[in-house]
């Protein structure tokens, strides 16, 4: 079971673009092997750093249009959104140190 709210085409605006804080989208697809090893990691962090960052999952098979506008071709794919924009991405499965680092300054606020 994920910490991390799933968030649909519907809602991503609401969810991501219009947050507060900023907002970990876990972009993923159920049949996805390294997405499976991502998850847990993004579920830890969404516990760890609940105060600085949201995390949310879009699952791109039932989510097609967020993922085309934001030209997913390849999932895992990770953004970070702030104040509505992407200030990050990370593609493809990494360990939690690596999030930990990437993201540091939002993450550390």
């Amino acid at each position: 079971m994920s910490n991390a709210r799933d968030v649909t085409d519907a809602q991503f605006t609401d969810e991501v673009l219009l947050s507060e804080k900023p907002v970990i989208v876990d972009f993923w697809a159920e049949w996805c092997g390294p997405c499976r090893k991502v998850g847990p990691i993004l579920d830890d962090i969404s516990v760890e750093y609940s105060d600085q960052v949201d995390v949310v999952k879009v699952n791109v098979d039932d989510n097609p249009n967020i993922a085309a506008e934001y030209g997913i071709t390849s999932i895992p794919a990770v953004y970070l959104f702030e104040k509505g924009k992407v200030t990050g991405t990370v593609i493809g499965a990494r360990p939690k140190q690596y999030f930990e680092k990437e993201w540091s300054e939002v993450l550390a606020k």
